[in-house]
């Protein structure tokens, strides 16, 4: 690992949760979604003052803001984006129930208040056959477009400087770059960085061995690399573009996404689970989020 996160101690932020994921630093504070206690909390950079932002019965996913500071966050099983008011309250900004089969995933929103939105694509934790799906587009006003279809698991994503969409599929060994259109149209699709070959079986308990790198949740450095939670080789990773592997950080324990935050936004954030298996983890307070220091701070968004 050439990255100093080797040189630097593991710790923990915030413990007893059941599964976190989509961590973002946002205002001083780390937020973060956690699925089975079904809330958005936020927490000082060394775990103190823990807040619960907002409860989400069907399930937390993934959070972001609008230009106006106006939180957005993903209502996972009902598949809704909820938008919370400055008087606190929560409405509907959009409903993708017509447009998402299955759950609704992670999300990033952009400098012009575009969200973009993954879905399961099919039932996961029933150990259904994999299926591909599309990747949503949520206007500010709320409309709803099909932006990328015959996505494997799009999850975790973010958006460059320059306007690059960047989308990780974790079921497809790779992550996949758009260019981002004037008038919100994905265009240019491309390979940003491949791991692996596509799954030869749908079958989940087949594919899942052949996952080389199952790209998780992810942020990006001021580099323009891209550290990526690797879903099922508990490990977050340091990816440069064309998919070279600059570090590696073990945290000891699975890991579903990540985010450089904290006052200098050197801090890598670790959301960690001993597995993504939904019975076992709502069942049990063994999630947490871990922190160690790098070297390059956060880049792009969120």
């Amino acid at each position: 690992m050439t990255d100093a996160a080797s040189t630097h101690e593991i710790r923990t932020v915030v413990s007893g949760m059941t599964f976190t994921e989509c961590p973002r630093w946002h205002d001083g504070r780390l937020w973060f979604a956690d699925f089975y206690t079904h809330a958005v909390y936020s927490v000082g950079e060394d775990g103190i003052g823990l807040r619960t932002e907002v409860e989400v019965p069907a399930q937390p996913s993934g959070i972001g803001w609008l230009p106006d500071g106006r939180l957005l966050y993903v209502s996972a099983k009902d598949r809704q984006l909820l938008r919370r008011e400055e008087d606190g309250t929560s409405v509907v900004h959009a409903d993708l129930s017509s447009y998402a089969s299955q759950q609704l995933n992670d999300m990033v929103v952009d400098a012009d208040g575009r969200a973009w939105v993954g879905s399961f694509g099919f039932d996961l934790m029933a150990g259904a056959d994999i299926e591909t799906t599309d990747l949503l587009r949520v206007d500010p006003d709320g409309s709803v477009t099909v932006a990328a279809e015959d996505l494997w698991f799009p999850n975790g994503s973010i958006v460059t400087d320059d306007g690059t969409l960047l989308v990780d599929e974790t079921f497809g060994n790779r992550v996949t770059a758009f260019t981002i259109a004037s008038d919100g149209s994905l265009v240019d699709r491309r390979a940003w960085a491949e791991f692996g070959e596509l799954p030869a079986s749908r079958v989940i308990a087949e594919a899942l061995p052949g996952a080389v790198v199952a790209p998780d949740g992810c942020g990006l450095d001021a580099d323009g690399c891209l550290w990526i939670a690797d879903a099922v080789n508990g490990r977050v990773l340091r990816v440069a573009q064309g998919g070279e592997v600059l570090a590696e950080v073990q945290p000891g324990t699975g890991v579903f996404a990540c985010m450089l935050g904290g006052s200098d936004g050197r801090t890598l954030f670790m959301c960690c689970a001993p597995d993504f298996d939904a019975g076992a983890r709502s069942a049990a307070r063994e999630g947490e989020i871990r922190a160690v220091e790098v070297d390059v701070p956060h880049g792009g968004r969120p």
